[in-house]
């Protein structure tokens, strides 16, 4: 592997620890302290994962993200302090694809890292589809190359909102729980707390799409069930 991963925490040991775990597994790792810093290497380098610290001194990890996603669609995985479920909430509004809590075991985050990255990358050959373009009323989701287009127009997704409209589309006019949409991309076993997690990215996938929450034409949400795009 020669991925370019982003580490920006302020408590250095945490930060040297990621950095070393990941280093071992032969990712390419830029490590900071501060998001001053971060920000400088985010313009310069081309990074393929970020992991940031909600709390930073100069500038809060939520902000460093949506400073990211100005720009960049690449994995986004937050690091959160225990039991702040806002932070994480908060996190995925503005784009982050994954958060883990503080303290967590450096192989459980690198795990996270790979999982991110397979699904950024495409590198799952196993998961292929049964198609490889998806339509529907406008939307083209193209899998093979990772481009989204809505009405002639690109649509600019993080790799998790793509995952979760392209498990919609292969399942198109059936219904999807929050409970398969979670465990099919993140692999973890579902709490109730975790549909919290699918509703903000299913929030800020409509959004994008200029969709009505009321009335929606694409991503349609069947109460006590899950969601569907109709057939």
């Amino acid at each position: 592997m020669s991925e370019n991963i982003l580490i920006v925490d302020d408590e250095r040991e945490i930060a040297d620890l990621v950095g070393l775990y990941l280093g071992n597994e032969n990712f390419h790792v830029y490590k900071y302290y501060c998001a001053a810093d971060a920000l400088q290497c985010i313009e310069k380098e081309k990074l393929d994962l970020a992991i940031l610290d909600v709390m930073l001194p100069d500038m809060d990890g939520f902000s460093l993200c949506r400073k990211i996603r100005e720009k960049y669609n690449y994995p986004v995985i937050m690091l959160t302090a225990k039991g702040e479920e806002v932070d994480k909430i908060t996190g995925l509004t503005l784009g982050a694809d994954d958060y883990i809590t503080k303290p967590f075991l450096p192989l459980e985050l690198v795990a996270r890292v790979k999982a991110q990255l397979r699904r950024y990358k495409r590198y799952n050959v196993g998961a292929q589809p049964e198609a490889d373009v998806f339509e529907y009323g406008g939307l083209v989701l193209n899998v093979t190359t990772h481009e989204c287009r809505l009405n002639e127009k690109p649509l600019e997704l993080t790799p998790t909102e793509f995952s979760i409209l392209q498990i919609l589309c292969q399942n198109r006019g059936k219904v999807v729980s929050s409970e398969e949409l979670f465990r099919q991309i993140w692999k973890e076993e579902y709490f109730t707390k975790s549909s919290n997690t699918i509703t903000v990215h299913i929030r800020h996938l409509r959004e994008k799409m200029g969709d009505s929450f009321e009335n929606p034409k694409y991503i349609k949400t069947v109460w006590g069930c899950g969601y569907k795009i109709e057939g």
